[in-house]
């Protein structure tokens, strides 16, 4: 078995920080002297308090997170959200949806079933390449929320603007670019995300909601779904996700201990400029992405043809470059460098960017 860790470009889960896995695996058998690993422990017990409470202060300080937004760890992953956000947020009955990619419309195509979702604008047309803009958006004056996915995984554009929608309360499916850039939490009414990108491994769920947007759940709405409900009981009105909300506060040290969100930052604008660079440098590999909606987390690209495709994916593995194959909806590549891809990796994969360029090209 090779011992040797390989740089993970998967989109999810992702690669996780190594010095989280190495404490996470110093303390697997007995945490803190408590003589238990954080899996057997009760999640009412006072030392898993102390790890939940830990948790959510470190999110509220690293995000500024103001004291009339609650802090939820969830399970079902961010798809469950697809259908809790209308069964808590649908007070009218009406709701704004920009569809920017693959989850975005899923999650429209769930909110239909509960009420009168309108399609404020889409980039389906232009096979998702870019974000629709602040002038294409179309927006009722009587939404309950504007629905938006901040970043798409699949076909690599991210927002580059918060839209102005009059007030009304924007919900944001931020599951790939959470924590990776400085954002106004205020600027949303709901920030939900899968924990399997930025934020740790599978399993977990974060919802933030600002408190005026609480109470309003839909009384057919499963129990586990009411927000309200939620914040009441600390997320803990069943047994929550407990080892993943513990490996997110450990990810939410190392982000601490690295310089905030700040500085990860920059080092991903670093990181994706370089990978960008190469790109733009090459007439071999192309990308379908307006410029500049160009992700940060996900960058997607293709060579001359299928067959090159697949033979860059195969020689990548070989060298320890994984999951570089794009999605089935796109094909080509997808470089996914979440926070936790160190520069090294980029680096490395930019070399052989430019020797796979070198070998091939016609």
């Amino acid at each position: 078995m090779n011992e040797k860790r390989i740089y993970n470009f998967s989109a999810g889960p992702s690669q996780l920080p190594e010095a989280v896995l190495k404490k996470a695996q110093k303390q697997m058998l007995n945490y803190e002297g408590s003589g238990m690993s954080v899996m057997e422990m009760s999640h009412r017990s006072a030392i898993y308090d102390a790890i939940l409470k830990e948790t959510q202060d470190r999110l509220r300080r690293l995000m500024r997170i103001p004291e009339n937004y609650k802090i939820l760890f969830l399970q079902g992953g961010a798809t469950m959200q697809f259908s809790a956000i209308p069964l808590n947020l649908l007070q009218k009955g009406k709701a704004d949806y920009i569809i920017s990619g693959y989850f975005a419309k899923k999650a429209y195509q769930e909110a239909k079933k509960y009420g009168e979702i309108h399609i404020a604008a889409s980039s389906e047309g232009n096979d998702f390449s870019y974000i629709p803009k602040q002038e294409e958006l179309l927006l009722s004056d009587d939404a309950d929320y504007v629905y938006l996915c901040t970043n798409n995984t699949i076909y690599g554009t991210e927002y580059n603007y918060v839209p102005n929608t009059n007030g009304i309360a924007i919900v944001a499916d931020m599951s790939s670019d959470i924590l990776s850039r400085e954002i106004d939490v205020t600027d949303y009414g709901l920030i939900f995300a899968g924990a399997q990108k930025n934020m740790g491994c599978a399993g977990l769920t974060v919802v933030i909601v600002r408190e005026d947007l609480l109470g309003h759940v839909r009384k057919e709405a499963p129990v586990l779904l009411d927000y309200a409900l939620q914040v009441e009981k600390d997320s803990m009105y069943n047994t929550p996700p407990t080892y993943a909300i513990y490996i997110l506060d450990l990810v939410l040290e190392w982000l601490e201990n690295l310089g905030g969100i700040a500085e990860i930052q920059k080092r991903n604008e670093a990181k994706a400029k370089l990978l960008y660079d190469c790109l733009d440098q090459s007439d071999f590999y192309s990308t379908s992405v307006c410029k500049k909606d160009r992700s940060n987390m996900n960058v997607t690209f293709r060579s001359p043809n299928a067959e090159l495709d697949a033979l860059f994916v195969k020689e990548s593995s070989e060298l320890g470059m994984c999951n570089l194959k794009g999605h089935r909806a796109v094909g080509g590549m997808r470089a996914s460098i979440y926070n936790a891809m160190p520069q090294e990796g980029v680096e490395e994969l930019v070399a052989f960017m430019k020797d796979f360029e070198k070998r091939y090209k016609g």
